[in-house]
């Protein structure tokens, strides 16, 4: 796209008279006309109980329903903020949100509902707020005068290393993300968008909604995603496009394969945080393109994988994108490890919301800083290494948990890894892996250790120390893993733990 940044309401205008599209759900479809018409009867009733002095923020703990597009259609057209609520926050944790975001008010469906507990808000699968929307059904179908500068959505971070912070996301960086990727893969109005990843976030909310609303196609919603009925919905919706975040490629094909899974109408995935190995075996499985990139709710470092990235690699470093060191800045040569920066200011960050704390250490002389750690090789393809908060030190050297990751992911019987550091008793980090295997699969020490001393790549100091074998690792309702959770149980935790000497002298912990 070109010129001025769009905005969301500009994506929505075109769709008000439109009948043949619109919303799939649950055997339902509801058309774009009608789904506006359902926003402004809403957005109605949302300014009689919203104080016009304070800003016009929603928290918004839903599922995936069409009441949640038609509340994000509703923000388009009216000016009101939506603010995504995360489903795993609790008590004093989900209050402390609230109020950061400074929600007027929160809605909730039922089945949300109980993680509320006793704070207040509105139930819209109660009769009496149907009533209060339904006395607004001839509320005008009108679209408010926007920039592509003002806010449009607060988006908490997902809070796998601290508390979220609420991002601003305006009405030009969604509208344009939604755009970008219509353009890139020549989306029309046939196109049915399926999103199944949790619209409080912004992978659904860039890469999902807004790109069905920017091509005038249509969207088939679920509530939560399901990896069995995946492929089940895109043949029964018609869907040609999908968005991922985290691990969904890998419970897909974790089901069981058919011969005719190729043929389903899925032309495109696109998502971020995928394995080399899933994307490669999706799009080979499924028939379709898999493009999967590197970014974040913030937006101020994007990178996307071209034709000739190699296996692993995230892509090639963008024009201003750097690997930086982390204690002098200065940039590194190939091979070394540093943070991924953008040194020519904030790229597609526009602040965090009420929180200049935050700001002030995510920009720092003017360089927008990721806090991941990345390295590149001798052609500039950057490869991920880790977050910041989770580098270890071994023996004295600072290692990322990306690459060992990696590495452990090779074993044909192991679907999920996460490594992570345990004190040692003597000084700094040991290293422990939590692993996942593969159905009716069994770990074998002594064949797991033979395997790892066969990982030319897998250096001394990177090899674990305990490996934890589980049936899940906890995760955020984004599917990012809770390392902090499995670090702070460490060997006290319910699954059975394995101590590795490296020479293979194995024991049980």
């Amino acid at each position: 796209m070109t010129g001025e940044l769009p905005t969301v309401t500009g994506l929505l205008a075109p769709l008000a008279e439109i009948e043949d599209r619109g919303i799939h759900f649950e055997g339902t479809f509801t058309s774009w006309r009608d789904h506006l018409r359902q926003a402004a009867a809403i957005a109605a009733a949302l300014r009689e109980r919203l104080d016009p002095s304070r800003p016009p923020h929603v928290g918004v703990l839903l599922e995936n329903t069409p009441f949640f597009s038609a509340l994000l259609a509703a923000a388009g057209m009216s000016g009101i903020v939506p603010v995504g609520l995360n489903s795993v926050r609790r008590g004093a944790a989900l209050v402390r949100d609230i109020e950061q975001a400074d929600c007027q008010l929160v809605l909730a469906d039922t089945k949300s509902a109980a993680t509320l507990g006793e704070i207040p808000h509105i139930n819209v699968d109660s009769p009496a707020w149907a009533n209060a929307v339904a006395a607004h059904r001839d509320a005008p179908v009108s679209f408010a005068e926007t920039a592509p500068g003002d806010l449009f959505m607060l988006i908490f971070t997902s809070g796998t290393s601290g508390d979220p912070k609420a991002v601003r996301c305006s009405h030009g960086k969604v509208a344009y993300a939604g755009g970008m990727i219509a353009d890139q893969f020549a989306m029309t109005s046939d196109d049915v968008c399926y999103v199944a990843m949790p619209l409080f976030h912004s992978n659904a909310i860039l890469v999902g909604w807004a790109v069905a609303a920017a091509c005038r196609g249509s969207i088939a919603l679920r509530r939560k995603f399901s990896a069995s009925q995946f492929l089940p919905d895109i043949r029964r919706y018609g869907a040609t496009y999908a968005n991922y975040v985290g691990k969904p490629l890998s419970y897909v094909l974790a089901t069981p394969a058919c011969h005719d899974d190729a043929e389903n109408p899925l032309r495109v995935v696109y998502g971020n945080e995928g394995g080399a190995r899933d994307i490669e075996h999706f799009a080979r499985r499924f028939g379709c393109v898999v493009a999967d990139g590197y970014g974040s709710t913030e937006g101020g470092v994007s990178i996307g994988r071209t034709p000739e990235t190699p296996a692993g690699a995230l892509g090639p470093l963008p024009a201003g994108v750097d690997i930086v060191d982390v204690d002098t800045g200065r940039s590194c040569p190939a091979g070394k490890t540093g943070e991924l920066v953008n040194s020519g200011g904030s790229g597609g960050f526009e602040g965090y919301y009420n929180n200049p704390a935050a700001d002030a250490e995510r920009i720092v002389d003017g360089v927008y800083r990721t806090g991941d750690l990345a390295y590149r090789d001798d052609d500039g393809y950057a490869y991920f290494v880790g977050r910041l908060g989770d580098w270890l030190r071994v023996d004295g050297e600072n290692l990322g948990t990306a690459p060992i990751e990696r590495v452990l992911l090779r074993h044909p019987e192991i679907t999920e890894a996460a490594v992570y550091g345990i004190p040692d008793p003597a000084v700094g980090d040991q290293v422990m892996a939590a692993l996942v295997l593969a159905p009716e699969a069994d770990f074998d020490p002594v064949e797991f250790g033979a395997f790892l001393a066969a990982q030319e790549d897998l250096g001394p100091k990177q090899w674990p120390v305990h490996v934890r074998v589980g049936v899940t690792l906890p995760r955020t309702a984004t599917f990012k893993v809770l390392k902090r959770v499995l670090a702070a149980e460490g060997l006290a935790c319910a699954d059975p733990v394995w101590q590795l000497r490296p020479k293979p002298d194995l024991r049980r912990s």
